[in-house]
């Protein structure tokens, strides 16, 4: 089966460059075994287990994202060991904090578990994007990583299914199935560390940390896409549990049908950015997040009402249909990542994704935070700053010309000069 989907995702490139793939799509399966579950689960386990708030769930949210802001040391770390077999270790790293996660059901324990999960997932994230913008050639990237995007939401409708058993059909605890998410996803860690050998890099990558001046609407993108995303991935399923009451059971079933969409969708977009360019994609998502958050900040204001439909209010629902929409333009982010392959060069790939992490959590760091007091106030206000933090990427995606290249990274350019700036080990 795995070789199949490999064939499909690849497309039958040569016999290396399948095999690097099947070790990204191995990784990318694996992850969701890991995070789907404690992500799922979050909320519900915070609420029910630690008694948490809306400023709470913002404090854990900005711990959450420090290791995201600190992957600019990724080029760093890499000196001293390979960037396969650090992606590989940070996976493992990321499962054992999930692990770990149910045994803790207090604030200051769940702090400390998902900083473990965090530092994991974020390394993992980063040598995963650098890995798959080396190994996959230009031409094939949109298509190639939205079908491993694909692969990917299989995993999590596993995860989900796996939650439904145990916790639904069996009622076991919260920390036991932390621990069966976080156990297969070190497993299959330690597998690919053993089955797949080293693989050598085509293109030495720098080891000091990059910073250039043509990049700058990458970095401006990304940035954006980082404070924007928060709003989403810290309120928008908090307010599904604690405004309109979701349990856990309708909790998965809403990640669940995301992610059975996404298996089908992520794949199609790829193939529209390959056909349309990074440009028009961009626009349309931050166009679809601009009237989504709208939308959000109107459905918050409106009173909850009686429940009425599987002892749910009705206004939850139509909160729900928002989440369905807003996760569906999360595949649309990979052009963001095939602009960059588009005006790099080769040599930058791997301290740019470090870096490009940093800049992505600056506002990670602070923003759960500081909406989590407006929450506390005005649930509103927090998605119709959304709505305006997607108006301003929208702006900014104006700026991508048609054909990216080097030297014509925005569309005014012409052959611009390099500025760099690099800082010692």
């Amino acid at each position: 089966m795995l070789t199949r989907l490999t064939h499909w995702i690849t497309g039958g490139t040569e016999t290396e460059s399948r095999n690097q793939i099947t070790l990204l799509v191995i990784m990318a399966i694996a992850m969701p075994l890991t995070f789907s579950i404690w992500r799922t689960m979050l909320d519900n386990f915070a609420i029910e287990k630690a008694a948490f708030t809306g400023v709470e769930i913002g404090r854990l949210q900005s711990l959450r994202e420090i290791p995201g802001f600190l992957t600019f040391l990724f080029v760093f770390i890499t000196i001293f060991i390979r960037e396969q077999r650090f992606t590989i270790l940070s996976l493992g790293l990321a499962g054992f904090g999930v692990a770990l996660t149910g045994f803790f059901p207090s604030v200051w324990g769940l702090y400390a578990t998902t900083m473990l999960m965090s530092v994991g997932f974020h390394y993992y994230e980063t040598g995963q994007q650098s890995l798959q913008l080396q190994w996959i050639p230009k031409h094939r990237a949109p298509q190639t990583i939205g079908k491993i995007i694909g692969a990917s939401s299989f995993a999590s409708l596993a995860a989900y299914g796996i939650i439904l058993t145990t916790r639904t059909v069996l009622g076991i605890d919260y920390k036991y199935i932390y621990l069966i998410g976080g156990s297969l996803t070190i497993i299959i860690s330690v597998f690919v560390a053993f089955y797949f050998p080293l693989y050598k890099q085509q293109v030495a990558q720098r080891k000091e940390l990059v910073l250039r001046k043509r990049y700058w609407l990458y970095y401006a993108l990304t940035f954006m896409s980082g404070a924007r995303r928060q709003i989403f991935v810290v309120f928008a399923g908090f307010m599904m549990v604690e405004r309109f009451g979701f349990p856990i059971v309708a909790m998965t079933c809403l990640y669940l049908f995301n992610h059975l969409i996404n298996m089908f969708l992520a794949p199609k977009i790829g193939q529209l950015i390959h056909k349309y360019g990074e440009r028009k994609s961009l626009g349309f998502e931050y166009v679809g997040l601009v009237i989504i958050f709208s939308a959000y900040g109107m459905v918050a204001s409106l009173p909850v009402g009686t429940k009425a439909l599987f002892g749910l209010p009705l206004i939850g629902f139509a909160a729900a249909s928002l989440f369905f929409l807003d996760h569906a333009l999360f595949a649309m982010s990979l052009a963001i990542k095939t602009y960059f392959q588009k005006i790099a060069d080769p040599a930058d790939i791997a301290p740019t994704a470090g870096v490009a992490f940093s800049i992505n959590h600056i506002a990670a760091v602070g923003l759960p935070v500081a909406l989590g007091i407006v929450w506390v106030t005005n649930n509103a206000a927090v998605f119709w700053i959304g709505a305006a933090m997607a108006l301003v990427s929208f702006v900014l995606s104006r700026l991508v010309p048609h054909t990216p290249v080097p030297g014509h990274e925005v569309v005014w350019d012409a052959a611009v000069q390099d500025g760099i700036v690099e800082v010692a080990d």
